[in-house]
């Protein structure tokens, strides 16, 4: 086992993140650093630990940074583990296992605490508790690879090809169209890390809008693949979407109530999008918070919605959905 962790300016979670690595129960053959040019002590903290110090030769991103460490990394299985988690000490052995036992799964990904990593306020808990939820739900058998934290073997590895240098986002769904050719995938929820997510309304909403783009292109084919992994479902971007559209009809409540409630109707459908959701958060962290989770989820989910508009305007002004893909080795 090869531990290969991207980093670029994490020095405030590289310590934690190298920390759970070197606490396995199952210590692995070695632990490679590829640093994508940092500006902060992120090089100098992965310095201090028993690890391999890559340069990534510039700001390349975490495809190519990804790439890099796995020509450098001599194990039979490749651990991806992204430099803002700190793996539970059973997660190396635990994903080990599920390869062993099922010969045909090539990779294994795993889920999110329901905790962060460092507590940075109720953002942050939305977002780890609705990250740790829909991987929860998708447990098993899956068309989708994400690689915060994955193991894979390293002859599907070569079989599939390298990371796709041109993303920057969504190059785990193309990574994952790619793989499936070649090998199955498994979501487990034996495989545990604890994240360090987004702090602020802001940034969570330009993240969530970033990331949406693509979804107008081929990340969204790939999520209306069997087996791919939902993160929101229709249903509930298209409720969020239409009661933000119809919500003025709110006002017309005394002159005609059929139509005020037709907005409450888009809001039932956003509620319900998600079978499980709502009780999950309020067994969690109660009543209070999950009306405050539901009101920034509906914000997030119109921040996916402007980013769908978005981006199948650019499609249609003919920009490219998706640079040339890398070729596979044989």
């Amino acid at each position: 086992m090869s531990v290969i962790v991207p980093n670029y300016n994490y020095e405030k979670t590289l310590p934690a993140c190298l920390d759970g690595v070197f606490a396995q129960t199952h210590r692995p053959l070695e632990v490679i650093v590829v640093d994508d040019a940092s500006t902060d002590r992120s090089r100098e903290i992965a310095a201090s630990y028993p690890c391999r110090l890559v340069e990534g030769g510039g700001n390349k991103g975490v495809s190519a940074v990804r790439n890099r460490g796995a020509r450098e990394a001599r194990g039979d299985i490749l651990f991806f583990v992204d430099s803002d988690v700190a793996l539970r000490p059973d997660a190396i052995e635990n994903a080990l296992r599920v390869l062993r036992e099922d010969p045909d799964c090539g990779l294994v990904h795993g889920t999110y605490d329901t905790r962060p990593l460092f507590d940075d306020g109720p953002v942050e808990h939305y977002r780890v508790l609705h990250a740790h939820w829909w991987r929860r739900r998708s447990v098993g058998r899956v068309g989708t690879a994400v690689f915060a934290l994955a193991a894979v073997r390293r002859e599907v590895f070569a079989a599939a090809g390298p990371f796709h240098e041109g993303l920057r986002d969504a190059e785990d769904v193309e990574y994952s169209d790619r793989l499936a050719r070649v090998a199955g995938i498994r979501l487990t929820d034996t495989v545990v890390g604890r994240h360090d997510d987004c702090a602020g309304l802001a940034d969570m909403l330009r993240e969530q809008f970033r990331r949406s783009l693509p979804l107008a292109g081929f990340a969204g084919a790939h999520r209306m693949r069997s087996g791919g992994v939902v993160v929101n479902p229709l249903p509930g971007v298209v409720g969020a979407t239409l009661f933000a559209a119809t919500l003025p009809l709110l006002f017309a409540v005394f002159a005609a109530p059929l139509l005020a409630a037709v907005p409450l109707l888009f809001l039932a459908l956003f509620l319900v999008s998600d079978p499980g959701l709502a009780g999950f958060v309020r067994r969690e962290r109660g009543t209070r918070f999950l009306l405050y989770f539901l009101g920034v989820h509906l914000l997030a989910q119109w921040a996916i919605t402007a980013g769908l508009v978005v981006g199948a305007v650019r499609r249609l002004g003919g920009r490219r959905a998706l640079p040339a893909a890398p070729g596979a080795s044989s």
